[in-house]
């Protein structure tokens, strides 16, 4: 069952979480997936006043705005939940992950596919906004506070406003990134890349200064 899976997967995910029982009642985030789970299957049977409904008061307790068009898949986790929002044509795939303050948003007011995919297994750190029909492939990691516009490949690391590509995940990382955001994976972004070459050739111009004014004294000593 669905919801049992959501419930065990934040043993996972969580390490402050001691129980069954603590979850269902404490983490407002897995309350939401509940209550979604059931507007959901409402809104399948077209009942869509009463889904729409129960999903409102879901937001009021919660804090977490989940329409109940969008589609979830298994072991879905909000994590600490306040300012999620979720909206109708989104898609989530299985084991996929996000922290407070996210939002799969729209860019249009079209009755179309106007909010973004989630493959397997994607991260979004706190505060970020994915915009738009876009795909965020399998393994994607979203850094805190980042606006991603445009689909992302597989197993990239995605950071900034707006979001750009810093890393591709090798097979050996195997570790939990809980923020998406890991100093590790800047290494190969292109705007720290230009910084530092500024910096280096600036490095570079003052002992070059330096050397010159220090033949200049030794030249005005020798002089005198």
């Amino acid at each position: 069952m669905k919801i049992i899976e959501d419930i065990r997967s934040v043993f996972d995910r969580d390490p402050a979480a001691r129980n069954m029982f603590e979850i269902i009642t404490c983490y407002s985030g897995v309350q939401a997936v509940i209550i979604y789970r059931l507007t959901h299957l409402l809104w399948g049977y077209k009942l869509y006043w009463l889904a729409r409904f129960i999903s409102t008061f879901a937001r009021l307790i919660t804090g977490i705005e989940i329409h109940p068009g969008a589609i979830i898949g298994r072991r879905f986790f909000i994590d600490h939940g306040m300012g999620v929002v979720i909206g109708e044509t989104s898609e989530i795939g299985d084991d996929c992950m996000i922290y407070h303050g996210v939002t799969l948003g729209g860019t249009s007011w079209d009755k179309e596919k106007r909010h973004p995919t989630l493959m397997d297994g994607v991260i979004i750190g706190a505060g970020a906004k994915i915009l738009g029909p876009v795909t965020l492939g399998k393994n994607v990691r979203v850094g805190s506070n980042s606006v991603v516009v445009r689909s992302i490949d597989d197993n990239e690391t995605v950071v900034g406003i707006p979001g750009r590509v810093v890393r591709k995940k090798s097979s050996e990382i195997d570790t939990f990134d809980s923020y998406a955001a890991s100093s590790s994976g800047t290494t190969n972004d292109p705007t720290l890349q230009a910084v530092n070459s500024i910096i280096e050739r600036l490095a570079e111009m003052d002992e070059k200064m330096a050397k010159l004014t220090l033949d200049t004294k030794i030249h005005d000593v020798e002089k005198k």
